[in-house]
């Protein structure tokens, strides 16, 4: 997983420090995203308290805030330590026939495993677990998680290269009633909100507050477009907070984003600057 806080990106405001993660083209339109860098967050923290601290200072109108669906895991307690997991004679003989990757922790993992058995049942595992063996043979993935449903997609967790500890027995899971956290930020402070699971393969938007849920369906393939490089990261980066900010008309994006087909709008974040400064791996 590469690292992505590059000391050329770094940036100061007052006491807050963000990364600059490049201008990026969607439709025709530029916008800047800005990573924000927090303390590493621990459960039952509070979102609201998190993004007034670091978010709110750098927020301008027109700017939209992006959230990783880990950091609103971990303030709401949404976790679930290995001791509470026994591990079983199924997760220890399906995790040898799962897939891994570079990227975090999959199901070969026997705790992952277990926690999947314990949320989705023995049945809909097993028939997850033979579905995706068959439709590897043609050549597709993610079949797994498709199936098995229940979030298990979406957890984190149980990661023994992780640079913190937490993360080594403890697995997060998705948000609780994300659109509702999406609704209370915009209250409260004011700035509207989206929820992702943003990887080095995929962003799935898991809550957005109303103003925004009132857009055309353009939106969230917008959404997608400009996080698709994943400029949050996924490695120890603790940026789980990130500005997009639509650029005027004259200014020039960095790199292409993709066709409409693929995705459509979305802002990112720049905010008053001055150099220096850092800070990365909240959940993300």
């Amino acid at each position: 997983m590469a690292f992505r806080n590059r000391e050329s990106d770094k940036r100061r405001y007052g006491d807050i420090v963000y990364y600059d993660r490049g201008t990026v083209s969607v439709d025709g339109r530029a916008y800047q995203r800005l990573a924000v860098q927090t303390h590493f967050v621990t459960p039952g923290e509070s979102y609201v308290d998190l993004l007034a601290r670091y978010v709110k200072p750098l927020f301008q109108d027109g700017d939209i805030v992006v959230s990783g669906e880990k950091v609103v895991s971990m303030c709401q307690n949404n976790i679930v330590n290995r001791r509470e997991i026994r591990v079983g004679f199924l997760a220890r003989t399906l995790s040898k026939f799962a897939s891994s990757g570079d990227h975090g922790v999959a199901m070969d993992e026997p705790l992952k495993l277990q926690l999947a058995i314990n949320l989705a049942g023995r049945p809909r595992i097993l028939l997850a677990a033979f579905l995706s063996g068959v439709t590897k043979l043609f050549g597709r993935s993610g079949v797994f998680y498709r199936v098995a449903g229940h979030g298990i997609a979406g957890i984190d967790g149980f990661y023994q290269r992780s640079s913190f500890d937490f993360y080594k027995d403890n697995a997060i899971l998705n948000p609780i009633d994300p659109d509702g956290v999406t609704e209370e930020v915009y209250a409260r402070l004011g700035m509207p909100l989206v929820i992702v699971d943003a990887n080095d393969f995929n962003v799935e938007v898991f809550g957005t507050s109303r103003a925004l849920r009132d857009q055309d369906e353009a939106f969230i393939k917008a959404i997608k477009a400009v996080l698709h490089d994943n400029p949050a990261g996924q490695s120890d980066e603790m940026t789980p907070f990130l500005l997009i900010r639509p650029q005027p008309a004259h200014v020039s994006a960095s790199w292409d984003a993709g066709p409409p087909a693929v995705a459509r709008t979305v802002p990112r974040g720049a905010a008053p600057v001055s150099r220096s400064g850092e800070l990365g791996a909240s959940p993300a």
